[in-house]
């Protein structure tokens, strides 16, 4: 009997794994974003970081503002030292497209896509869980929306069921933000997204711009934020008065079950960690049996 073999609780092992990262913002050059934030920097730690989890995603998604301010040379960037990772951890990659970002540059750029102003969509099958990214930007503002033709696309994708249900990958999340002046640059005509996904298969939206993780309903299906990978918002000021920290930086660990999807946030930090569990002591409760398990690991000693 191994580990692998052995339920620990109720549930079974996650159907699908998927990363899910966030407003890289890279730039060209060595320039550092308003002059303080690494980017490429951070999105190496970032990766660094994932690559030290040893997993074997089934997706990596990126939910927008992969650049900065859309410069050809960021997206090759991003796209060397992403690329290469993925393929090494067999994982394809999702591209959403965010304000920050220019669809012409990153089709060429990422895609190998002639430029062209047309929104940045597509539809990945991770043997049966199906991904969606849509394109909420919007040429020449930072606000989001959706227009018709996106929509009208999205109903004929989900007009036939994925057998493991569906992710929406978009940039600007369909919630409030705690912070007042990002609800300017929100997603616009939410109600109409929320007619599209009535009664189909969507089981989750995957969105960032935010720089904070956070989560919530949308339409009664659940939203999940990741926070950015360059820098994130300080939450514990004021907010009217938040701004961005070169701290705090984190993505998201999708499982995806049957029942239910959970997004759990790893931080992306350098600090010292127990030592108590190990592969070794995993293996040591597998053999034992569920009440010896209770024992050795529930039952409080004093």
């Amino acid at each position: 009997m191994d580990a692998a073999s052995v339920r620990f609780g109720h549930h079974e092992p996650p159907r699908r794994t998927l990363l899910h990262l966030s407003d890289t913002h890279l730039l060209a050059g060595d320039r550092r974003l308003a002059g303080r934030f690494d980017t490429a920097e951070n999105l190496a730690r970032t990766l660094d970081a994932v690559e030290r989890m040893r997993l074997r995603p089934d997706a990596i998604v990126f939910t927008g503002d992969l650049t900065d301010v859309g410069e050809p040379e960021a997206y090759r960037a991003l796209r060397a030292a992403v690329e290469p990772f993925a393929e090494g951890l067999g994982a394809p990659v999702v591209w959403v497209a965010g304000n920050h970002d220019e669809r012409p540059a990153l089709r060429a750029g990422l895609l190998d896509a002639a430029p062209s102003e047309e929104p940045v969509t597509g539809v990945w099958d991770l043997e049966g869980l199906r991904v969606v990214a849509l394109d909420s930007s919007v040429p020449g503002w930072h606000h989001g929306d959706l227009d018709e033709s996106q929509l009208r696309w999205l109903s004929e994708v989900l007009a036939e069921p994925a057998p493991l249900g569906t992710l929406l990958a978009l940039h600007h999340p369909p919630l409030p933000s705690h912070i007042p002046l990002f609800d300017i640059l929100e997603l616009r005509n939410q109600s109409a997204l929320a007619d599209v996904i009535a009664g189909s298969d969507v089981r989750g939206i995957l969105a960032g711009h935010l720089h904070y993780s956070t989560s919530g309903t949308f339409a009664g299906v659940p939203v999940s934020v990741a926070a950015a990978t360059c820098y994130t918002m300080n939450l514990a000021r004021p907010a009217a008065e938040v701004n961005g920290m070169d701290a705090g930086q984190s993505f998201h660990l999708v499982h995806v079950y049957d029942e239910t999807i959970t997004h759990a946030v790893v931080p992306v930090v350098d600090a010292p960690t127990g030592d108590f569990f190990s592969q070794e002591w995993l293996e040591r409760m597998a053999s034992l049996t569920e009440e010896e398990r209770l024992e050795q690991f529930s039952r409080k000693r004093s």
